[in-house]
């Protein structure tokens, strides 16, 4: 349950700072890792690719060229592991920038001090 709420303040917080394509790419990633049909593994990487990779992608991730080329050679013919490098470089990303922001915004304080409160009511 902390997960899925830790998980959805992220992404809240995200929004406000206008890039939570970050957060939905890697999940969309972590979705189509899952994908044992071929066909459908091809068609998720379509649409990954047209959401979130391609230059004119409407959610376009900050990635550089050669990333961005070498994914879509992959994608050419997609296997569970096509996205690795790509999801690795948002994760770092994520990891270096914005979290480091959300752990210091007032969405997380909040969600802190709530918890802190929580556990102190059940402690008496």
């Amino acid at each position: 349950m902390f997960q899925d709420n830790g998980l959805a303040a992220f992404r809240a917080f995200l929004k406000t700072e206008f890039s939570d394509e970050n957060i939905e790419f890697w999940l969309a990633c972590e979705d189509y890792k899952k994908i044992k049909s071929p066909a459908k593994l091809v068609s998720k990487a379509n649409k990954i690719y047209k959401e979130f990779i391609d230059v004119q992608a409407p959610r376009e991730v900050n990635i550089d060229f050669r990333t961005r080329e070498e994914t879509r050679q992959k994608l050419l013919e997609p296997t569970c592991s096509s996205l690795n490098v790509i999801q690795t470089k948002v994760y770092s990303l994520m990891e270096k920038d914005s979290y480091p922001r959300f752990l210091r915004s007032k969405i997380y304080q909040e969600i802190v001090n709530r918890t802190q409160m929580h556990f102190q009511r059940k402690s008496v």
